[in-house]
């Protein structure tokens, strides 16, 4: 909660904690993995489509380790990153995390103002639940970019009763 507490303070517009936060969590909790796997980075995201700079990132990932520096913080406003990704534009950080290589990470939480928690899963949360790792059903990546993914990750030595799909290219 700590995380989610840190990021809603900078009031970034269209945040969200995305990704592995939610997805190793999950998977940490399927596989009764105590003490959880450390994280590489948190993801956070934004939306805003009148600053792209880079810099602006890593000055909100400033702000975010002087709330909590013993967290990786990784930002990425999602208005630019259509760019990095051959994409045509974002709508928002919805839109966004809808286009990323794998069905299980394209998951997101956020902090309302108020407290109340509010998760976004284009793909639905079962996916995570399921133990499979599949590549995203709508956007086709090159196979080699999904197995490589899954194989850097080293998710099977982590979480070995995950099932892979292994993509294929047409």
């Amino acid at each position: 909660m700590r995380c989610l507490e840190a990021v809603e303070s900078l009031r970034l517009p269209g945040w969200y904690i995305a990704g592995g936060f939610l997805r190793n969590a999950v998977w940490d909790a399927r596989h009764r993995r105590q003490p959880v796997t450390p994280l590489d980075d948190v993801d956070v995201i934004y939306f805003e489509p009148a600053d792209l700079s880079t810099a602006t990132e890593r000055n909100v990932e400033s702000g975010l380790r002087a709330l909590l520096p013993d967290v990786p913080w990784e930002v990425r406003n999602q208005a630019r990153m259509h760019v990095r990704n051959r994409h045509a534009p974002y709508r928002g950080c919805e839109q966004a995390i809808a286009q990323w290589p794998e069905t299980q990470t394209c998951v997101a939480i956020r902090m309302e103002s108020g407290g109340a928690l509010t998760i976004i899963a284009p793909y639905g949360l079962a996916e995570n639940w399921s133990l499979r790792v599949t590549p995203n059903p709508v956007v086709p990546y090159p196979a080699a970019v999904f197995n490589e993914r899954v194989r850097s990750k080293r998710w099977l030595e982590l979480w070995p009763r995950l099932r892979v799909e292994w993509a294929q290219d047409p």
